[in-house]
Parts: structure tokens; sequence; C-alpha cells
């Protein structure tokens, strides 16, 4: 027993006297700006990022999306922490090397996440929520590969017809795939082929072996393509109808992680970071402007191609809808005195940004993050002044009539989950949007409303239902609102007639009264608006 205590006691001394192994430290930002996002207009966006110029931007991000960019997991794999993670939105500007890599990143922002926020995970398993590629009720519309032709999947757009009058352009693009088993096929629908519809985990339980070759033409899903347009293919509609198959949501065990602890708020930013961080002017490289004429092309609006070049098409966006795209205003009523042909100056504009502004594989900023850039061109173009101004608006308060919801278990983190979904009316314009929530306080809710039910709600919700507390619910209405259904059901508030609603529509005022027991209450409110002083017709010349 003594010798056995002995070397015990040695193996101890020989540990204590050896070189301490500590972990090799992180790389970290040199400079990184960290703070709240205000603008609940930019929610619906989701999480923006980019490294451009020195600089690694995260836009509109919730902790949620900070975690999972960190630790390169699927949002649905984060589990635990207080329940603003998945509310709250912060915007982080830090300094990187344009040729600092993606893994480097991550770990960078790992260090930023631990030092500004002293977040703690730990690895674990738990069942998740994900898609499933399973076969459809007939036999699969798939064509056996033989082997030859490019192995993988290409997208193409399809040449854009000009949209109905009140409709807006929603372009079908066509996935063409050679070669590609079904477990490569699932595998990639988090890009092209999944059209943005895919964000989590998705397996492939069709049983099919070998290599197929297939196609099939759905409607990318983004702030635009949205829209109301008959024309629009979802991804799950494209899968059943076009190649046999069925895409459905199941559960899985994965690898996720769990937070332990993180704050709120986040440490204050040094006093020198703007200096720091120094932006180049916000301002377009080379602008062209022509009026619309009877050869103008109807194209989609955004980046195109690498090089920085920016598309803008008269026929989709009048001049009055640029200023609002300069200035994201989220309705025709945050802008005043504007003179009235503006809405019938239609120009197409092409415009590079500047290499500053660049991604590394040279692409443009997102369109909805140039406003500065085009506020500049309207500025030196269209000699444009403005300035914003308090005025009345029509806004809404949530208030409370007969809830219908269930209280809340406090222990589950407040999260919210969105599927779209068909109704009789087919197309875009009957897309249904599902909204289910667990452990969402009604301020929650007032300030959701605002960021994820435009084109219904413009300004900020009020709360004022008196009701406390976390509640569960699904609130189910029709994404896009017919043009007739600007307000609440009965009676329109703010002049002019009632209609009934078409075949399948739901508004979203009748779902909240309806399935929720709560009621969106118009009332006159103040908010900065954006007043035209000046502005003219036509744009100095190219």
């Amino acid at each position: 027993m003594v010798r056995v205590f002995a070397v015990i006691t040695l193996a101890a001394l020989l540990a204590a006297l050896l070189p301490a192994q500590t972990p090799e430290p992180r790389p970290v930002f040199e400079a990184a700006d960290v703070r709240a996002s205000k603008d609940l207009s930019q929610y619906r966006l989701g999480l923006r990022t980019g490294i451009r110029s020195g600089r690694y931007e995260l836009h509109g991000a919730t902790m949620v999306d900070l975690i999972r960019t960190a630790y390169g997991v699927d949002p649905e794999k984060v589990f635990g922490g207080p329940s603003w993670l998945e509310f709250d939105r912060f915007e982080i500007t830090a300094s990187a090397s344009p040729n600092t890599s993606e893994d480097t990143l991550k770990l960078m922002l790992r260090s930023l996440l631990a030092d500004r926020f002293k977040l703690v995970v730990h690895n674990d398993t738990k069942p998740v929520t994900g898609y499933a590629l399973s076969m459809g009720k007939g036999k699969p519309k798939l064509k056996e590969s033989d082997g030859s032709g490019k192995k993988g999947c290409e997208s193409q757009r399809l040449p854009p017809a000009a949209p109905a009058p009140g409709q807006a352009y929603v372009p079908l693009t066509s996935i063409t795939c050679h070669n590609t088993t079904m477990a490569e096929f699932v595998s990639q629908l988090k890009g092209e082929p999944g059209g943005g519809y895919i964000t989590n985990t998705a397996v492939d339980s069709t049983g099919l072996k070998g290599s197929w070759d297939f196609e099939y033409r759905l409607t990318v899903r983004t702030p635009f393509t949205m829209l109301a347009a008959p024309d629009g293919v979802t991804l799950a509609d494209a899968i059943e109808n076009q190649l046999g198959l069925k895409l459905e949501e199941r559960k899985f065990p994965a690898a996720v992680i769990v937070v332990d602890r993180v704050n709120e708020k986040p440490t204050d930013n040094p006093p020198d970071i703007a200096q720091k961080l120094h932006l180049p002017p916000a301002e377009f490289e080379v602008v062209d402007i022509k009026p619309v004429g009877p050869n103008s092309i109807v194209s989609a609006p955004g980046t195109q191609g690498l090089g920085g070049r920016i598309n803008l098409p008269g026929q989709i966006f009048s001049l009055l809808g640029v200023i609002e795209l300069a200035w994201n205003l989220t309705s025709p009523n945050d802008l005043a005195d504007a003179p009235t042909w503006l809405n019938n100056a239609r120009f197409d504009i092409l415009a590079k940004v500047p290499q500053a502004f660049l991604s590394l594989n040279g692409t443009a900023p997102d369109i909805q993050d140039l406003g500065p850039m085009f506020q500049a061109m309207l500025i030196d173009r269209f000699k444009m002044k403005a300035h914003f101004e308090d005025r009345p608006v029509k806004a809404y308060t949530l208030v409370s009539v007969k809830p219908k919801m269930k209280k809340a278990d406090p222990e589950i983190r407040t999260n919210c989950k969105t599927k779209a979904g068909g109704t009789p009316n087919g197309g875009f314009l009957g897309l249904t949007r599902t909204l289910t929530c667990q452990n969402i306080t009604m301020t929650q809710l007032a300030d959701k409303l605002q960021s994820d039910a435009r084109p219904y709600v413009h300004y900020p919700v009020t709360n004022g239902t008196n009701l406390e507390g976390g509640w569960d619910f699904t609130l189910t209405y029709s994404s896009v609102p017919d043009s007739r259904f600007s307000e609440p059901a009965g009676a329109n508030p703010f002049g002019g007639a009632a209609s009934s609603d078409p075949p399948g529509h739901i508004s979203l005022f009748d779902a909240i009264e309806k399935q929720l027991g709560l009621k969106l209450e118009p009332q006159e409110r103040m908010y900065p608006v954006l007043v035209i002083d000046h502005i003219e017709e036509k744009p100095t010349d190219n």
C-alpha cells in the first residue's frame, strides 16, 4: 500500500514539474464595432454577412445567428440560453484581412463573442427538425444517368416576361442536374438547387441508388420574389410535381451547441473605433441613367455577376421606388411633400460599386445595403434635397379581446418558426405564412409584426394588451395582402369602403382576432418621415 502511494505521489510531482499544456490562443479581430441593431424594418431580411476592403460585416444578426456562424452549425442546432437569443439583433463590423480564411473568421468570431458577450457553450446531441427527401406517391420522374455530362447541378435564370399590371416581377430559375445521386442532391439544397428555401438539416430518405439526370423549375426565394405573383413555384411544389418526390419536415438526432451563459449587452466599443474602421465614401463609382424606352429589358434587380455591377430596371422601380429603397422607407406614407410625377418617372439605372465595397469573390453587397449609395446618386444626379421630420402616421396598437393563446412554460427558450403554405388561390398570391411561437411576450410579438408582417404593418406596433409573461400560439395568414385588404375587416378606419375577402385569403387582421383573440387597432402616431424639399424630373447627363 505504501509502495502504491509512493508511485502516485511521484507521478503527481512529475506532473507538477512538467510545463502546463495550455490551448493555443484563438485569433482575434484587431478592432470590432459591436452594437444593437435598431432598424426593425430590416429584420425580415435576416443575417447578412460579408468581408470587403479589410472589414468583416454582420448585419441584423441575432445571437443565434452569431453562434451558428461562429461554430458552423444550422440555427436549429443552437439550444439553451436566455429568451432573447432569437430576438435581439446586432450589427458587427470588424477588421479582417481580405485573405482571411472562412475557418479563421469563425475562430475570430468565437473570440469576439467570448470577449464582448461573455459567451460560454458546450457540445451535446439532441433531436433537431430538418427536411427529408422521400419517395412520392407514384414513380419518380427521374432519368437514370449514363455517366455522361458534367456531374452536379447547375442553375439558369429563365428569360423573363413582363409582369401583369399590379404584380411583381418573379423570375423562374431552371435547375439541371446530371449524374447526381440523391444524397448529393440533398446536400446541395442549401445552395442554388434549393432556391433559398432550405436553411437547416436535409437528408436523403428516398432509398434510390445510383446517379440520376433530372430538371425542375422554381422561383428563387428572395424579399422581391415573395411578393404577389401567380406563377411562383416553391421548392416543395417543384420536387413533388416535377420530380415525383416529396420534401417534408422530420426530426433527426444531431450534434448541437448548447448555450450555458451569454450577456445581452456587449461590452462598450473603444472610443476610437470609428477611426480604426474608417469607411470610404458610400458612392457608386459609375452610374448610367436612361429613361425607360420600348427597348428596355425587364430583368431582376440587384447584383449582375462579378465586378460590382448593379441593375435597377425602371419597369420595376419608379423613381419613387428608388427613393424608398435609398432611405429604406417601409411605406409611401414615409414620404412627404413628394411630387405627383415621381411614381410615373421611370429610369433604367446601371451602377458600379467601388472595389472597396466588393466581397472577396468580386460581388457587390445586397441591394438593400446600398441605400447610402442610391442616396448619393439621387442627390448628385437629380439634385434631390430632403430632410426627416416628425409627422402623424397611421400605426397599430395590439390589444386584448378574448385571448385564445396558451400560457407558456417559462423554461422554454423564446422562439418563433415561420412556414409558407398554399391556399386555394394558388401561386404566390395564395401563399399563407404560419408563425408558430413559444414563450413569446406580447411586446416581442408586437416587435415581430413589424418585421414579419409587412406589407400589412409598416410602423412599430405598440403593445397595449396588458398580458404579462410568455405565450404559445400558432398564427396563419396570407403573406401577401390583396390590394383591397390593407386594413382590418369590417370597415376601413382610414377611409374607403371595406370589401369581402377573395377565396382562400386570410388577412393578418382577421387571423390575429379569430386565432389569437387579439386585435390590431389603428391610431395616429408621430413618426419621422422623409420630406422632399426639391428634386429634378430629369437627371444630369451621363
